[in-house]
């Protein structure tokens, strides 16, 4: 007799998808499985996420309207004089065949909303006891999680950000001596902080002593965040963008985040052509879709009616991070993304908080650094995405990797959906990526035809965590389910198998 399967759930480490796995199997529906998964991120991926972090959950319950949780990061700054503030701290990141800017320190900080997402999405749509979710995590932190090789390559990409505070160093280069892979990572304080977030919510983080921690330290190292801006973030709903696709609905991030947008009016470009697209045509539509990113693009993404106006026209003009996909047999679908940007390299002590450097990041202030006013959500290319086939989910993904989310994403839907392949053949997939009038490729890639059909391409000698980290969780024409796991960021999927009797 075949077993039953009760769901799948890929993720960005092979023990966050196994945590969130033994919460299926517990009975547990989909987002309670992604919230534990969410939890393990941090002990086993901290400088991709974390509780200094924000994100997005996409969350289609059996019968409801689909939603999306924006606990994304805030422009901080409520109360307090800008002439304080301190100065970015510019780190370079080399992905081997290219090096990107960042900027990380206390100024780079924008306001938290993780504590808060993942309560909200834990009383809305949940049913395990927050406790019992943080309680796998929880003990991960506190005995230690050792470095895979994907982890201790991003330890070594972001020596520089680890080198700028004490914290920092102390945790992830102990004795001056960066971790490697099978070093033993140890984090006590965000296993206490676990702990308390699973037993009194996220008031501590908000309005109470690990809030007010965060904000004296900052406020003594020249960063904006306010005890006013914590006590004002909210957690909100959003209603899904929502896209057609060879017959499929796909529902994604809408503005004011700026990935989702772009990634639809991708897809509705490629719609008007038959499938499969070719190479160059869907490096075309990252073309095209990269040129409408403008300073009108970048305003308008917080003005009411703007999707309708943007997709409209689409026949006319034809951010480290990680992610967790989960599928259930009950109709259940999640997809979230979460994102500490690069990291700061700001570890607040006794909190267990490492805090985020969205305001130093290029991609989400292309317009220049610390424009956005107090309050407004910055504009992310974080989309965590589920299809629909005849109203039930039949694909979730989402990905890392800042300005290449968009087109790790649209490539996985792809080769899903166009080319029929399973989640982790198309995870697998090698992938391009455009921008800046360059395209990016992986090994594997027909660099001749790019070439050929008049693109500039700078080639990649190896796979690289550069073109993302693609999670993907599928169900099959059959029910069965399929999870696929981006080998670049290390990440893993597992299907969940009913072994009762």
């Amino acid at each position: 007799m075949k077993a039953r399967q009760l769901g799948v759930v890929a993720a960005g480490h092979a023990i966050s998808a196994s945590v969130g796995a033994d919460v299926l199997g517990a009975g547990g529906n989909a987002v309670d499985a992604a919230i534990a998964s969410m939890f393990a991120s941090f002990a086993c991926e901290p400088l991709l996420t974390g509780l200094g972090a924000g994100g997005y959950m996409l969350v289609v319950a059996p019968g409801e309207a689909p939603t999306l949780l924006d606990f994304s990061v805030e422009a901080p700054g409520r109360g307090t004089d800008a002439a304080a503030r301190g100065e970015l701290i510019p780190v370079h990141v080399s992905f081997g065949d290219a090096t990107q800017t960042f900027n990380v320190g206390p100024a780079s900080v924008g306001t938290f909303g993780m504590a808060a997402g993942i309560c909200e999405a834990a009383r809305r749509f949940g049913r395990a006891p927050l406790a019992e979710l943080a309680a796998p995590a929880a003990r991960l932190a506190r005995e230690g999680v050792a470095l895979n090789r994907q982890q201790a390559y991003v330890v070594e990409i972001l020596e520089m950000t680890i080198n700028t505070t004490a914290e920092a160093a102390a945790l992830y280069a102990p004795g001056g001596r960066l971790l490697r892979e099978g070093d033993l990572l140890v984090q006590p304080e965000l296993a206490d902080a676990l702990e308390r977030l699973g037993a009194e919510g996220a008031r501590p983080f908000y309005a109470g002593d690990i809030g007010a921690a965060v904000v004296d330290w900052l406020a003594a190292r020249g960063g904006l965040v306010t005890a006013e801006d914590l006590r004002a973030y909210r957690v909100l709903d959003r209603e899904p963008l929502r896209v057609g696709y060879r017959g499929r609905e796909v529902l994604t991030n809408p503005p004011p985040a700026a990935g989702g947008i772009l990634i639809a009016f991708a897809l509705a470009l490629l719609d008007a052509g038959a499938p499969p697209p070719s190479l160059a045509q869907i490096v075309a539509v990252m073309e095209r879709s990269q040129s409408e990113r403008t300073a009108a693009f970048l305003d308008g993404l917080d003005k009411p009616g703007f999707v309708d106006e943007f997709l409209a026209g689409s026949s006319g003009r034809l951010g480290s991070t990680t992610h967790i996909s989960v599928l259930d047999r009950e109709g259940w679908a999640c997809a979230v993304t979460a994102s500490v940007g690069s990291a700061s390299g700001v570890i607040v002590p006794g909190t267990g908080v490492h805090l985020n450097n969205m305001l130093g990041e290029q991609d989400l202030n292309p317009l220049g650094f610390h424009r956005h006013a107090p309050g407004r959500r910055l504009p992310s290319m974080m989309s965590p995405t589920i299809v629909l086939r005849d109203g039930v989910p039949e694909l979730a993904v989402g990905s890392a990797g800042s300005n290449r989310i968009r087109s790790a994403i649209l490539q996985t839907i792809v080769r899903c959906i166009d080319e029929g392949l399973r989640a982790q053949e198309a995870v697998d997939a090698p992938r391009v990526h455009y921008e800046d009038g360059v395209v990016y490729a992986e090994p594997g890639i027909d660099v001749g035809a790019l070439e050929a059909a008049g693109f500039e391409v700078s080639a990649f000698h190896e796979r690289n965590l550069f073109f993302g980290g693609a999670q993907a969780a599928a169900r099959e024409p059959d029910g069965s389910f399929s999870g696929g796991g981006d080998p670049r960021r290390g990440g893993a999927a597992v299907v969940v198998v009913d072994e009762r009797p």
